[in-house]
């Protein structure tokens, strides 16, 4: 609701309200067919017009005319009208690829216009180089999260809206565990990888795929897979194979089931011995 005012006094014979050279009212009798709109007399002094649920269409320049027997004189009022920013169109929630190009869209309207802004609402929550639309080069994974859009022009509260960006990428094998059980105990090696989707996991030993059965139980928890090896004999101990898949790519890694008290640290020590020792003893042998 918005009131345009005017004041007169007893001396005033003609007045009328006129908006673009219409006349709404002319004295107490209203030629408008708008129902919104209506005159606020108090006594005889105030003169105004109010108009209810005001539209941009409203806007423009109203004129109070008053006439006396003497002469004739008119005030003006420019209406502008305001309107809280309002986000009408914002992209969908969206799946790429690592590596894609993404373009999100936030159109908003308001008077006046609004400004709009874009956050990754990802622990710092900078601002992003951006307004009505927001490119991303070659997105990568860090760039995955949820878009905060914003339209405000002071006008009221800003209008926010939101857009999830899952990023797909390869699978990478981020961790691995193994155990140095003895022999006849149980054995464990744990792989863990980071993928989206979600990865496939598959083990091996040498060139062979192992699977459930024979003393092996394979259990799969999400992005995490476990290798089981019960009642471990001599044969058990060595190198096995991680293996992480999905759609955008393959990753793998080598995890070890130890011996009692064997470390890679310590693997590598006697492998440098050994070296040592062949070294020393071709050189005897060709009495360098």
């Amino acid at each position: 609701m918005d009131r345009c005012r005017c004041y007169v006094d007893d001396k005033v014979s003609k007045v009328a309200w006129l908006n673009r050279s219409n006349i709404i009212f002319a004295g107490r009798d209203k030629w408008s067919l708008d129902p919104r709109v209506e005159l606020v007399t108090k006594g005889q002094l105030e003169y105004s017009l109010r108009i209810q649920k005001v539209d941009v269409y409203d806007e423009g320049q109203y004129t109070c005319s008053i006439q006396t027997k003497e002469h004739s004189r008119t005030s003006q009022v420019f209406l502008i009208v305001q309107v809280p920013a309002n986000i009408y169109k914002v992209s969908e929630d969206i799946t790429i690829n690592e590596g894609s190009n993404v373009t999100l869209t936030c159109l908003a309207s308001g008077r006046p216009d609004p400004m709009i802004t874009w956050r990754l609402l990802n622990p710092s929550a900078e601002p992003l180089d951006g307004e009505e639309y927001l490119d991303i080069s070659g997105i990568t994974r860090t760039q995955a999260g949820r878009y905060e859009c914003k339209a405000s022009n002071d006008v009221a509260s800003p209008d926010v809206k939101y857009v999830n960006v899952i990023v797909n990428y390869a699978p990478f094998i981020k961790d691995t565990k193994s155990s140095d059980p003895q022999v006849g105990r149980m054995g464990m090696l744990q792989c863990e990888a980071s993928a989206i989707p979600k990865p496939e996991f598959e083990w091996y030993r040498d060139d062979k795929r192992l699977s459930n059965g024979q003393g092996i139980s394979i259990q799969m928890m999400g992005s995490r897979t476990l290798l089981l090896v019960s009642n471990v004999t001599e044969e058990d101990y060595g190198n096995y194979t991680c293996v992480a898949t999905n759609r955008l790519g393959i990753h793998n890694a080598s995890v070890f089931l130890y011996r009692p008290g064997t470390t890679m640290s310590g693997a590598v020590a006697v492998s440098q011995s050994l070296w040592l020792f062949l070294g020393s003893l071709t050189c005897l042998l060709l009495k360098c």
